[in-house]
């Protein structure tokens, strides 16, 4: 794995590098307080990752919570107009229960959030922006996308009951075709409708083939219009050069009562767990009363924290070694010099807990000797 292969292990660097490309792209900071009123958070708790909050009494007897969320938040502070759009990105320290634990922790988050008269563009930027922000992070990422609206017109096509629907989307989240069939067959199902909710679990890869595959199987209106959209926006994916890095999995979903357009999750190598999360929520506006679109995603920068250290990865490029007495003068100049190949620890004592790539010495008369040298 060379340099260029590397995660960004410091989360400030990571932040920086996606601040200048969301920059880039028109986006404006956006800045919040710890505290929100918990009222925000208790009427839209199934749109949180954990409805657990640490909750507060401030002195005049209102309820406010350490915010688990910043998305809540910029729709709070945006407004509906007519042919405007908010284009806001973050990073901001939330305060929820970690993935993978049971106790809450401050986690740095980063992600941007587009809300307005959204336009089929403003959706391709915001997806595109989510490759991107993983091709910051590491060489070796992949987004995996679906289409909440291709897959509720499918499910309302069916033929299912309301219940029915509900295990046929968990279903189709496991990806568990077996049981997916006995919801159908206990349903009385068409076998037409049948092969067509299946055929979501069972196209998985490419869009190219995944949606030539779907394709012939759609009858509606609603679902021929949410593939044309799904398929447009994939067409874009691949003329901006990252088909490669895309793949349609329709088990990707999130809440329907939220979520009502394009649907994508982020993954690296090194991490098991998605690192980015996002898609198009304006079902989460309406329901808040709201005219207005919205699509954003999150990036979950403390699951970096969790990637496996290779034997190439080093906390220094170089410790020098000096004695107590040496030429301060002729060590800065050595300490100078070698910055600028990479970073540098000046230290009297070969440093525990560590990992260096080369172990150098000054000695006295300013020549400068390498005593271990791991490439």
């Amino acid at each position: 794995m060379t340099t260029d292969d590397k995660i960004i292990k410091n989360d400030e660097r990571a932040i920086f590098a996606l601040r200048a490309l969301y920059r880039q792209y028109g986006y404006s900071q956006f800045k919040m307080s710890r505290f929100e009123e918990y009222d925000l958070y208790v009427k839209n708790k199934d749109f949180l990752l954990s409805d657990e909050v640490i909750t507060f009494t401030d002195r005049s007897g209102k309820l406010m919570a350490l915010k688990p969320d910043v998305t809540l938040s910029i729709i709070k502070n945006s407004v509906d107009r007519e042919g405007e759009i908010q284009k806001v990105y973050y990073n901001e320290n939330v305060y929820r229960v970690a993935k993978g634990t049971h106790s809450f922790k401050e986690i740095m988050q980063a992600g941007l959030e587009c809300v307005g008269d959204l336009h089929s563009y403003d959706i391709a930027e915001v997806v595109l922006l989510a490759v991107k922000s993983l091709a910051l992070i590491s060489k070796k990422y992949v987004l995996d996308i679906s289409h909440m609206g291709l897959v509720a017109a499918i499910l309302e096509e069916s033929g299912l009951s309301h219940d029915g629907k509900a295990q046929a989307h968990a279903c189709l989240h496991q990806k568990n075709t077996h049981e997916l069939r006995e919801i159908c067959n206990a349903e009385g199902i068409a076998d037409e409708e049948t092969e067509k909710l299946c055929a979501l679990v069972e196209c998985f890869g490419s869009a190219g083939k995944v949606l030539s595959s779907i394709s012939p199987l759609l009858t509606t209106d609603k679902e021929r219009e949410a593939f044309t959209e799904f398929e447009n926006l994939c067409k874009i994916i691949e003329m901006s050069g990252f088909a490669k890095a895309v793949r349609v999995d329709f088990s990707v979903g999130n809440d329907m009562k939220y979520y009502s357009g394009v649907v994508f999750k982020g993954y690296i190598e090194g991490i098991p767990a998605s690192i980015l999360s996002g898609g198009q929520y304006d079902r989460l506006l309406k329901k808040m009363g709201r005219k207005s679109g919205a699509i954003g995603f999150a990036l979950y920068l403390d699951l970096l924290e969790r990637m496996a250290t290779t034997e190439e990865s080093y906390d220094i490029d170089t410790v020098l070694l000096h004695d107590a007495n040496a030429d301060t003068l002729l060590l800065t100049q050595a300490a100078d010099k070698l910055s600028k190949k990479g970073s540098v620890l000046i230290s009297t004592n070969v440093p525990e807990q560590v990992k260096w790539r080369r172990l150098m010495r000054f000695s006295d008369d300013g020549r400068i000797e390498t005593l271990e040298d791991n490439g």
